[in-house]
């Protein structure tokens, strides 16, 4: 028997939503992911409130991938990230979504509360450029070659 009988099989792409209303975060995230190894589908959304309508395919968002990821930043326009975290997580159907904070507050309140919400981890971005694009690679493998997430519903 050969060894490519036992290879793991390719991870497959993933659906990840990111809610960040910073433009150079945004730039950033979506050149780490551009970069790695699977091309996982990005979809951005800049507030709150946008994403809740997105993860509901309410109104422009009708036909939006159900997310295998959320990337949550905290300090969002029209609905604090806190609150989607609360509403995502009290939501029978969306639940089950892995979100990970990511965010530059270092504040233990908002790592204790973020936990607390059922935050599925929380990541401070870093300020360095490399170090940023270092760090969103290392969530974008883990949650595609480590985690098995749900099933899509």
């Amino acid at each position: 028997m050969t060894d490519a009988l036992y290879a793991a099989p390719a991870p497959m792409p993933i659906e990840v939503l990111l809610v960040e209303d910073d433009p150079g975060d945004v730039l950033m995230t979506k050149e780490a992911f551009e970069e790695h190894k699977v091309r996982n589908n990005l979809s951005v959304v800049n507030d709150g409130a946008e994403a809740i309508a997105y993860l509901r395919r309410e109104g422009a968002y009708a036909d939006a991938a159900r997310p295998d990821l959320i990337l949550l930043d905290l300090n969002l326009p029209k609905r604090d990230g806190r609150e989607v975290l609360a509403e995502i997580k009290n939501d029978p159907a969306l639940r089950q979504i892995p979100v990970v904070v990511l965010t530059t507050s270092q504040a233990d309140e908002d790592i204790v509360r973020s936990y607390q919400l059922h935050a599925n981890a929380y990541v401070t971005k870093p300020v360095d450029f490399d170090r940023f694009i270092e760090v969103v690679r290392q969530i974008d493998d883990f949650f595609v070659s480590v985690v098995k997430l749900p099933p899509r519903g």
